[in-house]
């Protein structure tokens, strides 16, 4: 079991890396999300990029993928499931459009963590908001 901020960064890998294809927006995304959101406050992070390397090999096993889900789902406490989805769709809205393995892992990540449908089009509708551009 991880601690619960690894458990939250490794729900954004998972999403930023679903596609193959973990882009600048993604990433400044990441860092902003640890820098400002208070669930990160006492989070070192400088820690970010090694606890996302971290992640990333964990994906390159076979079974990585499902690995990461245990670990996620293991390791967070159930009042931050929704914070977790949050945080995966502000990654999947950042370069302005989710692909088609983005939103399926994010189905995934919402089944997995129990987040039920009406708050996930609630946060869903958030990320796009937040993310529009002119």
């Amino acid at each position: 079991m991880a601690d619960t901020h690894s458990a939250l960064i490794y729900t954004m890998v998972l999403v930023s890396a679903a596609d193959r294809n973990m882009t600048d927006s993604e990433l400044k995304t990441m860092g902003e999300i640890v820098r400002y959101l208070p669930v990160f406050r006492g989070f070192d992070p400088d820690s970010l990029p090694k606890t996302a390397k971290e992640c990333a090999e964990l994906l390159g096993d076979a079974e990585g993928l499902d690995k990461a889900l245990d670990i996620i789902v293991d390791s967070l406490p159930e009042r931050l499931r929704e914070t977790a989805y949050a945080i995966a769709c502000d990654v999947a809205a950042a370069d302005g459009k989710a692909t088609q393995e983005e939103l399926r892992l994010l189905e995934i990540l919402r089944h997995r963590l129990q987040v039920g449908r009406l708050a996930a089009a609630a946060i869903e509708r958030g990320a796009r908001a937040r993310h529009q551009r002119l």
